[in-house]
């Protein structure tokens, strides 16, 4: 990380897309203030640019193949505490937006954004600050006192989601069918929802599985 107050902010970014690097990159570019000094396609990729290079700011996807952006975070943030990572993502899911700030991440922006946040994101959070878009902020909110899914209710709902019956899902979770019954109802009962469908749906929107 750079001490000199006048030196510019090194960025390394972090996506499975290069277009989208691209993009990114020529933003960046164009600030006196800012450098890219390096890029990465996923997440081990991520780990080790990030020991390599030590920028000042990371820009990490969430959802990439090898690992996801979560993981990543987790795995930086545990070698170097001070790292400042900002998530990009086109996911505006409350339960995904709270794994990836109890990662570590000081930053959550949506990728439909990024042109007219992406620059004040960058330095909020390398002044210290945190930048969270006032939607998905919303979203946390709304839902902070509702009870959370357990691990378990997260694994019935995703096998459900995949098209398995509560025969199959017992199967697999090695479970009884009562049991797959019990998680369901609580499954409901949480997301607010009176059917399977609406139940996959609310919960991969909220970030909660993945479709």
């Amino acid at each position: 990380m750079t001490d000199r107050p006048d030196a510019p902010i090194r960025i390394l970014i972090v996506d499975d897309h290069p277009m989208l690097r691209e993009g990114v990159a020529a933003v960046i570019e164009m600030q006196d203030d800012m450098a890219i000094v390096g890029e990465a396609g996923d997440a081990a990729e991520a780990v080790r640019a990030y020991r390599e290079l030590t920028p000042d700011i990371t820009l990490m996807d969430l959802r990439m193949p090898g690992g996801s952006g979560v993981t990543a975070i987790k795995a930086i943030r545990g070698e170097h505490p001070a790292a400042r990572i900002i998530v990009l993502t086109t996911y505006s899911g409350d339960a995904q937006a709270l794994q990836a700030l109890k990662a570590g991440a000081a930053g959550y922006l949506l990728k439909s954004s990024l042109r007219r946040d992406l620059l004040d994101a960058i330095r909020s959070v390398h002044a210290g600050q945190r930048h969270l878009q006032p939607e998905v902020a919303t979203d946390i909110a709304l839902h902070a006192i509702d009870d959370a899914l357990t691990g378990r209710e997260i694994d019935v709902l995703q096998l459900i989601a995949t098209g398995n019956a509560n025969k199959q899902i017992a199967r697999k979770l090695d479970v009884s069918e009562d049991t797959v019954k019990a998680h369901i109802k609580s499954i409901f009962a949480k997301l607010y929802v009176n059917d399977r469908t609406h139940a996959v749906t609310k919960a991969a929107k909220r970030g909660i599985i993945d479709l």
